[in-house]
């Protein structure tokens, strides 16, 4: 109960996210600079707790691939909640359960049931609907949002089946690796962003100073919950009780105008959530996802 808990407090966190990442951009910071501001607060908060923590970094090469993962992930879903529409964002980064069942075969020896294939193929019919517009002939992907969306939703597939795989690992070491991947990636991807001319230069006047260290607390908290949950659950679960950032990020959008709630964005939502509740009702037990 205590890590289904602290799942539901980092969906929490990450559904209503959308909000100060916006306000920040209207303030005169881009969501990854914002990013890598929240992170780098972080990294100076695990070094300060466990000073140590950095040998753990170089001890475990897979700390590195989470690094990667982890920062990837934050800057797919940061970036693209902060300038898409907010529902869709969140439904295309919720292909994670799909990615989950496809990824935890080969990394950790889940073998897909025919119960969790027919979940994969109702997730995704779920997605081809929301991504079938009108105007589009196929159902892809529209925008940049929704590129950096899907793939942010990939990276935090692989980032909860690799802290299952850590999960006897010293803890500050997983803390330090997610930190620094999303300080160090988001820096970068800004600093990249900059040079091509589609990222500001940070300009963030005092009074955005607040919301900022807030933002930084907040996640803080989310990512410590997030690392509790996910090492103690199997990767199916920890994906379906994330799901529950579509209602925090539905509601708290639609209520403030930042989402249009269509009709194909509600039926390619349900099948979503219909492939959900069908993993709910299998077994928690140790075995195929």
């Amino acid at each position: 109960m205590l890590a289904m808990g602290a799942l539901l407090i980092n969906a929490m966190v990450w559904g209503l996210s959308w909000w100060p990442f916006r306000q920040l951009q209207d303030l005169g910071l881009h969501p990854l600079w914002s990013t890598a501001l929240v992170y780098a607060a972080a990294v100076v908060f695990v070094l300060l707790w466990r000073p140590l923590a950095w040998r753990e970094l170089l001890r475990h090469r897979s700390l590195w691939l989470l690094l990667l993962v982890a920062g990837l992930t934050n800057v797919g879903f940061n970036w693209a909640v902060s300038v898409g529409d907010v529902v869709r964002v969140v439904l295309l980064f919720y292909l994670m359960p799909a990615w989950s069942i496809m990824l935890a075969w080969p990394l950790l020896g889940e073998r897909p049931t025919r119960a969790a294939l027919l979940r994969l193929v109702l997730a995704l019919a779920g997605v081809v609907v929301v991504l079938k517009a009108p105007d589009s002939p196929w159902p892809i992907p529209s925008s940049g949002a929704d590129w950096l969306a899907i793939g942010g939703g990939l990276c935090f597939a692989i980032t909860n089946i690799l802290l299952r795989r850590l999960g006897n690992s010293p803890s500050e070491g997983r803390m330090l690796a997610m930190f620094g991947g999303g300080a160090i990636l988001a820096g970068a991807a800004a600093t990249l962003g900059m040079g091509l001319g589609v990222v500001t230069a940070p300009a963030l006047g005092a009074s955005g100073w607040p919301l900022a260290l807030g933002l930084c607390l907040a996640f803080l908290i989310s990512n410590l919950a997030l690392q509790y949950g996910a090492a103690r659950l199997a990767a199916s679960t920890t994906a379906l009780i994330m799901l529950t950032e579509i209602l925090f990020a539905s509601v708290s959008s639609a209520w403030m105008g930042a989402a249009q709630i269509e009709g194909r964005t509600l039926i390619g939502g349900g099948l979503i959530v219909m492939a959900a509740l069908l993993a709910a009702l299998q077994p928690t037990a140790k075995g195929p996802a």
